[in-house]
Formats: structure tokens, sequence, C-alpha cells
């Protein structure tokens, strides 16, 4: 199979549902190729990571945008992903993350344990109670989806009642972020990108009369400072604070449930061993990355990989090939959580590497132990169906029987200990 073949086989319903083939079909003819005029894509593991690190190559920041697509700004969906941190370049990019981080910093993080392992019971809990008699539970609805969005709710300050609205209105916005999309598509993205800035206008209102102590009130501070953040910029970071904070890690939750539930062995270890979840979450984001591409603009000609990359091109980093390069992961087909080296790519790397990175990888290292000790019966019971996305692969419905549950003190192990690594 030729480029031109494997890469629209990697760009079809199928191929967005498993582009695993599709990603080595491309392989095969290098870790840069060039897949249409312009436009490359990278299937490498060392090649990735040192384009994502090069100051050259750049995202499609709103100066870049207006020479590609002029009437961007007509777009809700897209002005709300350009005027980001996600597409922005420096020094903007810097500056606008350095007001975020302090809501990411490791003392905050792990201040976050407590919190995530309560959430983490609770939602056991109602598994355990919609679950009776063997009734299958939709795992993304139930867990995957609740956990992240409180989490990511409580930092930025939104009422737990309004925390249920989210779910479609980031489903729809995120269909921006895929390497193609079509006007109804686009239409869609627009809809949830309009409810979301309606909904953080409110909020923002709200913080200049009731300040808080959240990520919300601390950016409305800054953007009453001054030049500090503009008011697009304010309501576009709140929309992609939440997004990202949740999106990846829902996605993330579900695919490595899948995976573990198709490894019972390697499950099995994880219930009985939980301090080795540092290790067995960095495979399960190698094995099935949540975020499976990013793009970038090389602003000057890049040679790598034997291959000249002139200034101007289209690069898409194929994070989900790169995670399974050979070259680094000797059978990278298999799930083993015991790997010598992993530093997969499913978070980026470089400036723009993601800022709730941590947070993520805390909550999936608190999930997956008590998910797997509370019901030792756990089990799929159902069809899963997969959304037809690339860029944030995830499921739309993984249904699960939960079995005989075990209380959360049955062993007098915290839901969340899961610290160490193999």
């Amino acid at each position: 199979m030729d480029v031109a073949e494997a890469f629209a086989s990697l760009m079809s319903p199928d191929g967005r549902v498993d582009p695993y083939p599709a990603y080595e079909r491309l392989r095969a003819h290098g870790p840069i190729v060039q897949t249409g005029p312009g436009v490359y894509a990278v299937t490498g593991h060392a090649e990735a990571d040192e384009l994502l690190r090069d100051a050259r190559v750049r995202v499609l920041d709103e100066h870049l945008r207006d020479g590609v697509l002029p009437n961007w700004r007509e777009s809700p969906a897209v002005s709300s992903i350009a005027r980001s941190m996600l597409r922005t370049n420096p020094p903007d990019h810097s500056r606008l993350r350095r007001l975020a981080a302090g809501a990411f910093t490791p003392r905050r993080i792990n201040a976050m344990r407590e919190v995530i392992e309560a959430q983490t019971d609770e939602l056991i809990d109602a598994m355990t109670t919609a679950g009776r008699g063997g009734a299958p539970v939709d795992f993304m609805a139930e867990f995957a989806y609740p956990l992240p969005v409180g989490v990511i709710c409580e930092l930025l300050g939104v009422p737990a009642d309004d925390r249920t609205l989210f779910r479609r209105w980031t489903a729809d916005l995120t269909g921006i972020l895929e390497p193609e999309i079509t006007a109804a598509e686009l239409a869609v993205a627009d809809a949830g990108a309009a409810e979301l800035r309606a909904y953080f206008t409110e909020l923002v209102a709200t913080r200049r009369r009731r300040p808080t102590d959240d990520l919300t009130t601390a950016l409305v501070q800054a953007h009453e400072a001054g030049d500090r953040l503009s008011g697009d910029e304010l309501l576009a970071n709140l929309v992609i604070l939440l997004v990202a904070g949740f999106e990846t890690t829902t996605n993330l939750l579900g695919n490595g449930l899948a995976v573990l539930l198709a490894h019972p062995r390697a499950a099995d270890v994880l219930r009985q061993h939980p301090q080795h979840a540092p290790a067995y979450v960095d495979e399960l984001l190698r094995f099935d990355s949540p975020v499976q591409l990013t793009t970038r603009l090389n602003a000057e000609s890049v040679r790598l990989g034997g291959v000249e990359v002139p200034a101007g091109s289209w690069i898409l980093l194929l994070l989900g090939a790169a995670n399974r390069d050979p070259r680094r992961y000797p059978r990278p087909e298999q799930f083993d959580p015991w790997r010598a080296q992993l530093n997969p790519l499913s978070f980026g790397a470089g400036p723009h590497y993601c800022l709730g990175a941590a947070l993520a990888r805390l909550e999936a290292q608190v999930a997956f132990p008590a998910l797997l000790r509370r019901l030792p019966a756990l089990a799929l019971g159902g069809q899963l169906r997969r959304r037809i996305r690339l860029t944030l692969r995830g499921y739309d419905h993984l249904p699960v029987t939960v079995g005989e549950p075990l209380p959360a003190e049955q062993d007098g192990t915290p839901a969340g200990a899961a610290t160490g690594s193999p």
C-alpha cells in the first residue's frame, strides 16, 4: 500500500475507530512521510519528540491562521480554540500558561488526592447500586466522565449542580480538533462552543461579584489587572481548561479499563499491588493513547529522519503511532507495564506539554486500583462502542457488570494507595 492509500485508510471511519493498522502502513514508508502537498505525517517516537520541542515548529495561532482561514473569527469553535493556550506560541503562550500554572503545582495536585479518592469511592458505590442483579452499567457515563469533570470543576469553581451540562457541549466542541471536519460538524462544534462561552461568561460575572479560592477567580483577577489577560483570552482559556481537564482523562479511564479487562492477569497484579499504578498508567497511556495526534507548522525548513520538511508545511504528529514505535518499544503491540523505559508522548512534549498531565495521571492511579479491588468481578457487559474520532480516542459506550462489590475499607487499603513503581 502506498503512502496516499495508507493515509486515506487512517482518515476513513474505520481508520478513526482503529488507527493502529494504518499507522503501521505509514510507518513502513519511514518515520516521516509526505502524505500530500505540504503535508507530512510523523510516526517515529524520536522524530515526534524532537519536533514537539523544536522552536521552529509552531502551533497554528491566530496570526498564522489569518493566512490560512481568514474568516476563522466567525466560528465560535475555532475562535475559542485559537485564543487559548492550546493554540498560541511564545511569548503569548508562556504568559497564558503561567497564569494557570499555579493550579497545577505538585503541592496543589497532591492536595487533590483525598478529593479524588472520595469521589472514586462514591462513584463505585453508585455503580454497584446501578448494577445490582447483573444489570449492565455504562462505565463512561457512570464513572469515566463524572470523576474527571468533578475534579476539574472543583479547581475551576464550577458548582456541582452544573457539571452534568458539559458532556455534550464539550463532545460537540472537540470535533474542531479533528484533522478533517465537515461543514455540518463545524456547525455542531460552533453550537457547543457558544454554550460553553455563555456559561463561562456568566460564571466570570459571578466571580467578579463574589471572588473565591478557585482558578476562575484567579484568571478573572488577572484580566482585571490589565494587559495580562484579554477578555477573549479569559473565556477561551476557561473553556479549554475545562475541556482538556476531563476529555483526556475520561478517555484514559475508558481506554485503560478496557485494556485491563482484556488482560486479567495484569489486572490481578494491580489489584493486589496498587503501588504499581504509576507504571500501569504510563503503559496504558502508551498502549492506547487518549490523544492520538497534534498538528504543527514549521516556520523554517527542518530536516529530520532523512526527510526535508519545507518551511510552511503542515506536520501531523501521530502520537499514537509514536507510542508504538518498535525502535523505542520492543513488541509495542503488547500491553506490558514492566517496560524499562516509557515516556509516552500522549501528553505531548516541550512547551505545550499538557498542563494537567500530573493531575490526569493521579486520577487514573487512584481509580484503577480502587475499581479492581472493590469490584473483583468487574467484567465487560455488552458491546463496546468507539467514538468515530481520531484526535481524541475514546468510547461512547463501555458497558460493564460489577458483580458482588467489596466495601471501600474491606482490607484497610485506601482507594488511592497507588504510589511507587515496580
